[in-house]
């Protein structure tokens, strides 16, 4: 496992969309990015999450800054994700055995409620515009987490 820190360069990246395409951290370039990294999509927390990012995609925008948001659903629950809870933030599927959250560090051991096992731990980047990471959020709590994220991009 690789663990990276504010400062680094953010590893390059190919990920599947929703529609089939693909992102790449070549996608990017020129634009401040968040990333940020949710365990499933139409889980409480995530939905949450990916709704807040939503409700202030128009403010990340006015701040010159690009949504990603990752998890290791298929292109299809993707798909069913954003249509059910009207989602205009741009998601991901880091399926790949060893993928960026892999990478990252961000895919690793959980527990909950005595038991333990793999899965995405909640996490953000922030990336400038030549893919440097401005600011990392580790084990994000959902509550006023978008509006921390856009703090940060705004004074980016």
């Amino acid at each position: 496992m690789t663990t990276y820190a504010e400062g680094d360069a953010f590893p390059d990246f190919t990920m599947e969309t929703p529609e089939g395409g693909t992102v790449t951290k070549a996608d990017l370039a020129g634009r401040k990015a968040v990333i940020f990294f949710y365990p499933k999509d139409n889980t409480p927390g995530c939905t949450t999450e990916a709704k807040d990012f939503t409700a202030a995609k128009a403010d990340f925008e006015k701040a010159g800054t690009y949504l990603l948001g990752v998890s290791k659903d298929s292109a299809k629950k993707h798909q069913n994700f954003i249509a059910k809870h009207d989602l205009t933030v741009d998601l991901a599927t880091d399926a790949e055995e060893n993928g960026l959250s892999d990478e990252l560090g961000v895919w690793g051991e959980k527990k909950n409620y005595g038991r333990t096992y793999m899965g995405m731990i909640r996490s953000t980047y922030l990336l400038d515009e030549d893919g440097t990471i401005l600011r990392i959020w580790p084990k994000v709590r959902v509550k006023g987490h978008v509006d921390e994220v856009l703090e940060a991009a705004r004074g980016a």
